[in-house]
């Protein structure tokens, strides 16, 4: 197995893909808006996935967020609102908050669950500060460290009761990146002491199956890389201070955040101390040079991956889905009407 999770072309396989997929085994699939097209779609591509390698345990991967980063929308699947909702009911009933967050959450789950995705890059733990590029924006939970951890833990629970993995992102906290790091790379010149903050929901939410790096410079830590390439922050901040042993994946590496061809970023970010390399884009040729550089995974970062597929999934109950979603509006619905009442907003970003 190579320590990669690739994307895929289309809508199905292509030969190509099954050809060099079987010959890898890579350690995952991630999907995007391009690969998904209806439910008996994207049932079979998963599916499919599953039978090459012989394993119901496949990760197969996807934004489902909410709000703008959503790869499953309506008319076909319900609308799932930006992280920004939750942290404004949150201002008015904390405990209703995290409950709405927790059914959102495992509503998300039920409608990855019935097309055969297991796991859900969310949620976003990144604190929110003045200078958050809006490339954050509305995904963040909150400027406060344990709100964000609260709501967080909400909806780490509430996609496990669905049947899918959480990913904490972006470790070690992207909420002070000015810029966006699909387009450029953001210096974080915060001192230690100030990036406590950001490490803290992380370091709450320490025991999550799986995590996902940001492209990121800390200067205090590591002023020559980004912390998806840093073996100082990968090793020393991520799994000492924040102490999480979970499975640690690259952001995607085609961002420009990075430098050199992406092969070379893949190998750089493994042996700096990333369990995986993210690849999204299903391009043959870089997936071909990927797995050509890549080592084959270590045993420490298999077994994180196995345990963190170690999870129950229950059958698809579209009737729990229907009742999750009844009852997280009509929390959210709380939220709207006191900002009727007040004349303004909640305080939400």
């Amino acid at each position: 197995m190579k320590p990669v999770i690739f994307g895929l072309s289309g809508l199905t396989l292509t030969d190509d893909e099954k050809r060099l997929f079987r010959d890898v085994e890579p350690a995952g699939y991630i999907l995007f808006k391009r690969n998904i097209e209806d439910r008996a779609q994207v049932r079979a591509l998963t599916d499919s996935l599953r039978a090459l390698h012989g394993r119901d345990d496949v990760p197969v991967l996807i934004d489902q967020e909410g709000g703008r980063v959503a790869r499953m929308r309506p008319p076909v699947w319900p609308d799932f609102p930006a992280g920004g909702a939750f942290d404004a009911l949150y201002d008015l009933a904390p405990m209703t908050a995290i409950e709405a967050a927790r059914c959102n959450a495992e509503a998300i789950a039920l409608s990855l669950n019935e097309v055969g995705i297991n796991v859900d890059c969310l949620p976003v733990l990144d604190v929110r500060v003045p200078e958050t590029h809006s490339a954050i924006g509305d995904r963040a939970l909150g400027s406060e460290p344990m709100r964000v951890a609260a709501l967080g833990r909400a909806i780490l629970d509430g996609l496990a009761k669905g049947g899918v993995i959480g990913v904490v992102k972006h470790m070690p906290g992207q909420g002070r990146a000015s810029v966006d790091t699909h387009h450029d790379l953001p210096h974080v010149t915060a001192s230690a002491a100030e990036l406590e903050q950001d490490l803290a929901p992380f370091r709450a939410l320490n025991n999550a199956a799986m995590g996902m790096t940001g492209h990121v410079v800390y200067d205090v830590w590591d002023d020559q890389h980004t912390a998806t390439m840093s073996p100082y922050v990968l090793n020393d901040i991520i799994r000492a201070n924040i102490g999480f042993d979970g499975l640690l994946m690259s952001d995607d590496l085609d961002m420009n955040a990075l430098q050199g061809d992406v092969a070379t970023r893949a190998l750089r970010c493994v042996e700096a101390g990333c369990d995986i390399a993210l690849n999204c884009w299903g391009r043959l040729d870089e997936m071909r040079a990927i797995a050509d550089i890549l080592p084959e995974i270590t045993a420490a970062a298999r077994a994180r991956l196995d345990r963190a597929m170690a999870l129950h999934v229950p059958a698809f109950d579209a009737d729990r889905l229907a009742y999750l979603l009844d009852k997280r509006d009509q929390l959210l619905a709380l939220a709207d009407t006191s900002a009727k009442l007040t004349g303004g907003a909640t305080g939400a970003a």
